[in-house]
């Protein structure tokens, strides 16, 4: 039964997920606004999927297109 998914490619593209450095600015009930990219960007909280802190450096776990 495995051979049936072996080669399974979805229909639809794949969005990359990607951790990214940034610095928190300000924080709503449903959004986060952060600094990274020498740009200030609103990341809906619903796209956040880890936050970690690494080497004193905080980092988000997100979409590949929430921060383009």
């Amino acid at each position: 039964m495995f051979w049936l998914f072996y080669n399974y490619h979805p229909k639809y593209p794949y969005q990359k997920k990607i951790w990214i450095k940034v610095r928190f600015l300000h924080e709503t009930d449903k959004a986060i606004l952060v600094y990274c990219n020498n740009r200030e960007i609103w990341i809906p909280k619903s796209r956040v999927y880890k936050i970690r802190l690494k080497k004193s450096v905080f980092e988000i776990y997100t979409k590949e297109s929430s921060v383009e």
